[in-house]
């Protein structure tokens, strides 16, 4: 199954009784109640992760009015998260050999010496300005471990029947968080034109103290789950969840190799990392994108919202769909950027109204847009699923590190040719099409298999 298929002494458990002849089960498993604590808190801080790393953009006029930001910083901006990832081979080496809690710790250190760098009130505009991409890039490199450790964490504490349950809620948080910054900066901070009620804030030093509030508040709240983290998260349970949480997995060195040189894993891992990597760039500047259409700041800030978070909403459900239905995530991905493909291309043609001719109203722009956060950000605990199954017994964490880091790849290169080509965006979403119509083609020609899932259902009975 697969271009290297797993031999059956890698699936054989560890923990095996110590007499054969007794009726014991070949495997001692155990689900405890604190995995949901566990998973609370690395949820928490992936949420706030996204919530950092998407702090400006829903903001970029206010931010360009009190900071003396250009576009060009705004896009870099939001570039440092995908270029914290580079040192991804280090937090994966770590996660291997030290354990979930370890590489978690050090990310969330980097998340709250980040977060209290952006929030130092200096006066001098051009040292507030490199602080705070100072801090953005630190915040960038807890992205490693709070994107790729999902998998490992729903794994490790989680029984079969609820592990794509404990994936999609794990790594769809993160985009619960840069979904609440389009709400919460709108919200807290006032655009330098706008209005509320009679009171026009054209105020410069009332905008700065709403940043700077949340800023702090930020902070605070990364500080807190740090010190809760510091005190509690254990990398694993006692007793493992199941027969593959106890089994033996590839060394790290063998696992990139494997990796590597599996084609039906490097082609499923392109179906997922070009349109996730191309919409978490677009996400990131949807308020430029949508400036030329007439839509307000806070507008964008709702599009924004509603689309990841019917993308968290809709991903959790597909998830628990999953975990009854099992030997289906490859049709349920199909389906998926079926409709993403189309989604995107009515956005698209919408924003294009004068050539198009199409009607561009407040609600097929929200209908479109939504929908295409919808299907592309619900997909992703899917995908996750399919390469545990696809490569196993290639560890988790090492798995997804290379396909997060695939994805961050391919944000930070649009985001680069943004900091060139910004003046017009129509650009961004021909390419959120086409990277929707080029996974669909992929996973159509995608041969899946489940060893992961063998050794649970058949090696346990």
């Amino acid at each position: 199954m697969g271009a290297v298929e797993s031999t059956e002494g890698e699936r054989e458990p560890l923990l095996v009784p110590s007499q054969p002849a007794t009726n014991t089960q070949p495997g001692l498993s155990r689900v405890y109640g604190r995995r949901w604590f566990v998973l609370t808190m690395f949820s928490l801080l992936g949420f706030m992760q996204g919530l950092v790393w998407n702090t400006w953009g829903p903001i970029q006029i206010s931010a360009k009015h009190v900071f003396e930001f250009s576009s060009t910083d705004i896009a870099v901006l939001v570039m440092w998260g995908p270029v914290g990832y580079l040192p991804w081979l280090l937090f994966m080496w770590l996660m291997d050999k030290k354990g979930l809690r370890a590489s978690l710790l050090l990310s969330a250190f980097f998340m709250v010496l980040g977060a209290a760098l952006r929030s130092v009130p200096l006066k001098d505009l051009y040292y507030r300005r490199w602080m705070i991409h100072g801090g953005q890039l630190l915040n960038g490199l807890a992205g490693p471990t709070i994107m790729s450790a999902g998998p490992l964490l729903s794994t490790t504490w989680f029984a079969p029947d609820q592990r794509a349950t404990a994936t999609a809620i794990a790594s769809l948080i993160g985009y619960l968080g840069s979904a609440c910054a389009f709400l919460i900066g709108p919200l807290a901070v006032p655009a330098p034109n706008g209005t509320v009620g009679s009171t026009v804030y054209w105020n410069q030093n009332h905008i700065r103290d709403r940043i700077q509030f949340v800023l702090y508040a930020e902070v605070g709240m990364i500080a807190a789950l740090f010190v809760a983290v510091l005190f509690y998260f254990p990398s694993r349970p006692p007793v493992p969840p199941s027969v593959a949480a106890a089994s033996q997995r590839l060394s790290y060195r063998s696992s990139i190799c494997r990796l590597l040189s599996n084609m039906r894993f490097l082609m499923v891992a392109l179906a997922y990392s070009v349109p996730t990597g191309v919409i978490a760039g677009w996400a990131g500047v949807l308020d430029m994108i949508l400036t030329p259409a007439k839509v307000s700041q806070v507008d964008a800030g709702w599009i924004g919202f509603w689309s990841i978070v019917g993308g968290c909403v809709f991903g959790v459900a597909m998830a628990r769909f999953a975990d009854y239905i099992r030997g289906m995530l490859k049709l349920i991905l199909v389906l998926m950027f079926a409709g993403a493909s189309l989604a995107a291309t009515w956005f698209t043609l919408t924003c294009l109204t004068r050539l198009t001719h199409l009607p561009s109203t407040t609600a097929t722009l929200y209908t479109s847009c939504i929908l295409v956060g919808i299907f592309i950000n619900s997909s992703v605990p899917i995908f996750l699923e399919l390469f545990i199954e696809t490569v196993y017994p290639v560890p988790e964490g090492i798995t997804c590190g290379v396909v997060t880091f695939l994805s961050n790849l391919f944000t930070g290169l649009l985001l680069f040719c943004l900091t060139f080509y910004f003046t017009e965006l129509s650009w961004l979403n021909w390419c959120l099409t086409g990277s929707c119509i080029f996974s669909l083609l992929l996973l159509l020609f995608f041969r899946e298999s489940y060893d992961r899932l063998y050794l649970d259902v058949f090696v346990s009975v």
